[in-house]
């Protein structure tokens, strides 16, 4: 457990990254929104008028991925990301939180250097665009960018605090976080 100061700490930084939480949480709802509209309107127009929207696939495949890299901080503070815990379960409780901090700060290293290379890719992919929309093809590094520093914050809470800093990730709490 976590004293009073800490928790204090714990909860203003937690309220911190909460926003971007919800900020991403809403984007990933748009992304998926606008992947599926426009693949029922591909669909719909191919099959009953024999037309088709021209950039509908790449904009399905970017709105995908924006969805899917934004969605993967989400994973890391409700522990529902895949993994094998054979181990783990049979550990006790400070064993498990020495084990979660340690596994976390190899998530933030990892984290770091993927940021340091998504931005080496939005840098370099910037003047380059798709071939059938007017978007800078580093749109789709940019949700990559976003996730590792998202996913970073993420993972230096879980090694500051441990698994206080864990959110359960029960459909109640889900709800609050997204409120």
């Amino acid at each position: 457990m976590i004293g009073d100061n800490q928790a204090a700490a714990l909860r203003r930084v937690a309220a911190s990254i909460g926003v971007l939480d919800r900020v991403s949480w809403w984007v990933i709802v748009l992304s998926m929104a606008v992947m599926a509209v426009t693949v029922v309107a591909q669909v719909v127009l191919r099959y009953l008028f024999s037309a088709g929207i021209d950039w509908s696939e790449e904009l399905a495949r970017l709105a995908f991925v924006w969805a899917m890299f934004l969605a993967i901080p989400h994973g890391i503070r409700t522990g529902v990301h895949v993994g094998i815990d054979v181990i783990v379960v049979k550990l006790g409780a400070a064993a498990r939180v020495r084990l979660l901090r340690i596994t976390s700060m190899f998530g933030a290293v990892l984290m770091a250097l993927l940021l340091f290379y998504a931005i080496a890719a939005i840098i370099g992919s910037w003047s380059d665009r798709l071939p059938t929309m007017p978007v800078t093809v580093a749109a789709y590094y940019v949700p990559v960018a976003i996730a590792a520093g998202h996913g970073l914050l993420n993972c230096l809470l879980l090694v500051v605090f441990g698994d206080d800093a864990m959110i359960d990730n029960t459909l109640a709490e889900v709800e609050e976080t997204v409120a």
